[in-house]
């Protein structure tokens, strides 16, 4: 099935490079029309991929990372919109330059060709993968959850048929139906058909990729994110943010799992900042200074400081500076998103150089690390390694650049 599905993703992506950004906007827009006309065949696709995920012992966040509501397929639809009104990327000239014998040189950027990705509940990344692989100019090979098979299938139906009456090939978008290991592991070697594969997954999917994958890889890891309260915080706008950062959505790769204090306002602070949380549901793990201030809270150990909850869980350190909040973070943090809460530009960029992770708030909840929250209509994945992309994935992470050399006649001597 993966050697059909490659086969036949090279031959749409040949076909898409040359496609003007006015096609590939056009298949988006008709996306968005038809997925909102389609809501209710989606959302019965839905309903029985819920029922076979509760019947298996799905939930919490898990199964509300499946489901799917009318507002939720809005969003896709308004997704694929921002899509269709964003830059085409493709064709675009990065960097331009003379030779002194006169040939001019001209780096290019251009699809990757064909883009697979792995992924694990969350129905929405069909359509907002789909749709940023086809605007990239990449064929797209969708590989979700078997939880979420019925609902990824009927959107890319409605996706595929956009995309065909927008004169564009159909196998653009093509879903993967065998969701079982050896499936997964045919699409993570199938290196002569993919140019790049995204999973989207915990930890057992990443090792699975780093074990057995022969295809170029970008890690969508986990997000195992802190927000740090520095002394010259301002408490009301810290509490508000650390609320915004752990509760908005407890399940979700961006969400703050680790409070991390300065000292000298941790007498003031960790109390208030307790109340809220425990308010909101939130279980605390501290240190034993939080625990000291707080003596109601959990203790936490060392495996608090490196888990990613998603959920209502959250581990709290009363630290002595921001040197100190840095070094906790590069050792326990995943390199997903980071956060500062300060008045102090010197501390904001003291905590901002000595961290190294993908993205770094300052005075801003965790919560907007996310493809749309910065303007890319959608992402692909959020990547937490280095190469060759870093943080949410957008039009410009599915292509490569090139080198284009127009000369009059030159030869090298």
């Amino acid at each position: 099935m993966i050697d059909e599905l490659g086969r036949r993703a090279r031959h749409a992506a040949g076909q898409l490079r040359s496609a003007t950004a006015a096609a590939k906007n056009a298949a988006l827009e008709m996306a968005a029309d038809r997925l909102e006309e389609a809501t209710p065949t989606i959302l019965e696709a839905n309903e029985a991929d819920m029922v076979r995920a509760r019947d298996d012992g799905v939930t919490g966040a898990l199964l509300d990372r499946q489901l799917l509501n009318p507002d939720r397929v809005r969003g896709m639809a308004d997704g694929l919109r921002v899509v269709a009104a964003l830059t085409d990327p493709v064709g675009s000239t990065t960097a331009g330059w003379t030779l002194p014998n006169g040939v001019k040189v001209a780096r290019v950027r251009v699809p990757l060709g064909v883009v697979a990705v792995i992924y694990e509940a969350r129905p929405n990344v069909t359509a907002d993968a789909g749709g940023l692989c086809l605007k990239a100019g990449n064929a797209a090979i969708l590989r979700g959850s078997s939880f979420t098979l019925a609902s990824n299938m009927a959107i890319a139906d409605v996706m595929r048929s956009a995309v065909a009456a927008a004169g564009l090939p159909a196998d653009a978008i093509q879903i993967v139906e065998d969701t079982s290991r050896q499936g997964a592991k045919a699409l993570m070697t199938a290196r002569e058909h993919i140019d790049l594969l995204v999973p989207r997954g915990g930890p057992s999917l990443i090792a699975a990729m780093e074990a057995d994958a022969t295809v170029p890889f970008v890690v969508d890891g986990a997000g195992n994110c802190h927000v740090y309260v520095d002394e010259h915080a301002d408490l009301s706008k810290a509490e508000a943010i650390v609320l915004n950062a752990k509760t908005h959505r407890p399940g979700v790769c961006n969400a703050a799992e680790t409070l991390l204090v300065h000292r000298a306002v941790a007498d003031e602070f960790v109390p208030t900042m307790a109340r809220t949380l425990g308010d909101a549901g939130v279980e605390i793990r501290g240190d034993d200074t939080a625990r000291h201030l707080v003596p109601e809270m959990k203790a936490a150990n060392d495996d608090d400081w490196e888990t990613e909850y998603l959920d209502l869980i959250m581990a709290v350190r009363v630290v002595d500076s921001v040197d100190q909040a840095a070094e906790h973070v590069n050792k326990y943090g995943t390199g997903h998103t980071e956060a500062i809460v300060t008045e102090r530009i010197d501390a904001a960029d003291r905590f901002v150089a000595a961290t190294d992770s993908a993205v770094v708030m300052v005075n801003a909840s965790t919560r907007f690390t996310d493809g749309g929250e910065f303007g890319f209509g959608a992402e692909i994945g959020n990547s937490t390694q280095k190469l060759h992309v870093r943080g949410p994935m957008g039009l410009e992470a599915l292509t490569s650049e090139r080198y284009i050399l127009t000369g009059d006649g030159q030869v090298r001597s």
